[in-house]
């Protein structure tokens, strides 16, 4: 499966900044409940995409390190969830959408 759960910024440099693949980040708390709602989207995703899709959850409360990334990318709202491309973002998707929304914005990126 291509779904990892991250606390350190050395964590996320390694699975987002550095992938070769595609990387959904997931920024997100468990007190949430559209984060909550997205998780089994995200979970599906992972295992239909995970040739070409990584999926990173960002937990924001789990450590300080993970409120600085949000910090660090402007995370105002959750659920965010800016999508990475050779280490940049690429586009981003704030609030909670379908699996078939989801699924065409990451068939469009992959193209």
């Amino acid at each position: 499966m291509a779904l990892y759960n991250i606390t350190t910024k050395q964590e996320f440099e390694e699975k987002v900044l550095h992938s070769n693949k595609l990387v959904l980040v997931d920024f997100w708390a468990e007190w949430c409940p559209p984060c909550r709602a997205m998780a089994p989207t995200l979970h599906s995703i992972s295992d239909e995409l995970n040739e070409t899709v990584d999926v990173v959850k960002i937990d924001i409360q789990a450590s300080y390190e993970n409120q600085e990334l949000a910090g660090d990318y402007g995370v105002q709202s959750i659920p965010n969830m800016p999508l990475f491309h050779g280490g940049k973002e690429i586009d981003r998707i704030i609030g909670m959408v379908s699996k078939s929304q989801l699924t065409d914005i990451l068939s469009k990126s992959t193209k």
